[in-house]
């Protein structure tokens, strides 16, 4: 594994160092402050989930150096749209606005899944994109517009 910790491939890293870089890593790029004591389990089914996700993804791939915020996030809005994955979609497509990019590049994001993703799964995430984002009147300008009133 290489990355941003500055640890060689192969060598030992503490479960607890990579719980820490993963909190860390999340709460810059969600925007939001957590404790690096917080427990996130909620004592039901799959409670320690988000606990494997803070190592195997904040930590492991999202602090590495080989790209940037804005490029895992464009990477990361075309494979949820790609997998259909429209929950999770909500929440990267704020995350990719806090990591730089704009309503404008997150619907050409959409319009060239569709090339690859198919009309239907573009269709989807534009559904997911618009509740995440609000309307367009609430955003900056140059945003794209609401969806019409049918």
């Amino acid at each position: 594994m290489s990355g941003t910790h500055g640890e060689s491939p192969g060598s030992p890293v503490k479960a607890a160092e990579l719980r820490a870089l993963g909190l860390e890593t999340m709460c810059s790029v969600v925007n939001s402050s957590l404790s690096a004591d917080a427990d996130l389990r909620d004592g039901d089914l799959g409670e320690e989930l988000v606990e494997i996700g803070l190592v195997s993804v904040w930590a492991e791939l999202w602090a590495r150096d080989g790209l940037a915020r804005r490029d895992r996030s464009l990477v990361t809005l075309g494979i949820l749209i790609a997998l259909g994955a429209e929950d999770e979609l909500g929440s990267h497509v704020r995350i990719a606005l806090n990591n730089g990019l704009t309503r404008d590049e997150i619907a050409e994001v959409l319009y060239h899944a569709t090339g690859y993703a198919g009309f239907p799964r573009a269709m989807a995430a534009r559904k997911a994109a618009r509740s995440a984002l609000g309307p367009a009147s609430d955003a900056a300008p140059g945003a794209a517009p609401a969806e019409p009133k049918q």
